[in-house]
């Protein structure tokens, strides 16, 4: 599964280019629903059929440059200098990865020079993860597919499936279609493709191992750790994308799907860690927003783009990014709301007329505050300013001293009262007393679009409707 199969782009008739029609120009508008219906998929893999499911080819790419760089670290001593070289040609080709067959060709988030695009094919090739075209095919079908069957590393299938498991067997279903052909285009793709078996001995290992061995004389360190051990780590950081940041994390942007942002899955994925926004806004070249978040492979694009090399640098609007977000954190709060007891409103409170409320109030402590009738009896011995205060407002309207006659009461004190309602008096309470009815806790509240029309609509008929805004 890492060594593409090279196709043919484009046609020649009498020495013209004709351009590749895209792939999905005409598939059904239903085309999720009617692939997983009709393209039939493989069998399950089970201990009776997986030596017969294996990709032998993907599987030996796999673990040949493991067992290398585990045999090698066993019997070859670690030089300074090539440590130092190994972990610099470590982030070199993964910059190659997520600058180049991520965020530059699967997303274009921005434009490179041809320099810089010879650079970052050069250096990807060096990763050994498939040509630019395969690999930005196979993204691409990952993001519109997302969490399907038709997303080739679907999060739905386990943490080490998408990891690597759906590299080591047949892919169980072809994935869903997806369309490269801008890529087919560019001179630089169709170069790699063709000569990407000889970049990767060349790149991948080749140059690795000749630095150490012409400079300081490693040749056997430089197969090792900068070729073979180096290439393994860059592998499996890669991999974590499809893997960790499923996993790990939260969704600040948006929880309709698996991606999450977390800080350990961003230090083993130059950058790539803040998967939970990249897949809200994939055409951003950031991964990380904030400036102190761990994102070399952005800083790499921004020094890019201050020296020419770079520009065109797609940045998603702020107000929509702050949508994602807000979102989000209404979300929690609803959680938060809904977990919270709330007062009763006068629609769930019998109505009490004046007269009735003294009567009772002769047997058990009533006050009337803002319209609602309190039962205060649990309180009496625990009211902050004092017992007397508070029973001597038994069968009469504290409302003044309540809201700073005698003392201005604080909003949590207002909402404990409301806690204490057992009526509304009939007939209500003055038109200035409205706003006080509703405990300060009510004022802002978290409410879904359809509880927000159920509001209006009532408003429109003109029924009592509670506020809650």
């Amino acid at each position: 599964m890492l060594t593409p199969t090279i196709t043919k782009t484009t046609t020649r008739t009498k020495g013209a280019t004709t351009e590749e029609e895209p792939a999905d120009m005409h598939i059904p508008d239903n085309y999720i629903e009617h692939a997983l219906k009709n393209e039939k998929s493989l069998p399950p893999v089970t201990w009776n059929n997986w030596w017969k499911e294996l990709n032998y080819l993907s599987v030996a790419i796999l673990t040949i440059s493991p067992s290398i760089a585990i045999y090698g670290a066993t019997t070859t001593k670690l030089h300074p200098a090539t440590a130092a070289f190994a972990v610099f040609y470590y982030f070199l080709t993964g910059l190659g990865i997520t600058a180049g067959y991520h965020r530059l060709w699967s997303h274009r988030s921005y434009n490179a020079s041809k320099p810089l695009q010879v650079f970052l094919a050069l250096a990807g090739a060096g990763a050994a993860q498939g040509s630019i075209r395969w690999w930005a095919r196979g993204h691409r079908a990952h993001h519109r597919y997302i969490d399907t069957d038709l997303d080739p590393y679907d999060a739905n299938h386990g943490f080490w499936w998408c990891h690597v498991g759906w590299m080591l067997v047949k892919p169980r279903r072809k994935p869903g279609v997806a369309d490269v052909s801008d890529l087919s285009k560019s001179a630089i793709v169709r170069w790699q493709q063709r000569w990407y078996v000889w970049l990767i001995l060349i790149v991948g290992f080749a140059i690795p191992t000749a630095v150490p061995g012409y400079f300081w004389g490693d040749w056997r360190g430089g197969y090792v750790y900068a070729g073979a051990m180096r290439m393994c780590m860059v592998h499996h950081s890669i991999f974590a994308l499809n893997s960790l940041a499923h996993w790990l994390g939260e969704a600040p942007f948006d929880d309709k799907h698996s991606p999450r942002d977390h800080l350990v899955t961003a230090l083993v994925t130059f950058g790539e860690g803040y998967h939970n926004f990249h897949h809200q806004f994939p055409t951003d070249y950031r991964n990380a927003i904030r400036w102190y978040q761990y994102d070399p492979t952005k800083w790499f694009i921004t020094l890019c783009g201050k020296v020419g090399l770079a520009s065109h640098l797609k940045v998603f609007p702020d107000n929509e990014v702050t949508k994602g977000q807000l979102t989000m954190e209404l979300k929690r709060l609803r959680r938060i709301q809904d977990g919270v007891t709330w007062p009763k409103d006068n629609v769930d409170l019998p109505v009490i007329s004046y007269q009735s409320f003294q009567e009772q109030s002769q047997t058990r402590p009533l006050v009337l505050i803002s319209g609602f009738i309190h039962d205060v009896g649990a309180f009496l011995d625990e009211h902050p300013g004092g017992r007397h205060l508070l029973a001597k407002q038994i069968g009469r309207d504290a409302s003044t001293a309540f809201f700073g006659g005698v003392y201005e009461h604080s909003n949590a004190a207002h909402n404990l009262l409301s806690m204490m309602r057992v009526g509304v008096l009939h007939g209500g309470m003055p038109h200035a007393l409205e706003e006080r009815a509703v405990p300060p806790s009510q004022h802002l509240r978290v409410m879904r679009y359809s509880e927000t029309k159920a509001v209006q609509q009532q408003d429109t008929r003109g029924e009592n409707v509670s506020e809650a805004t």
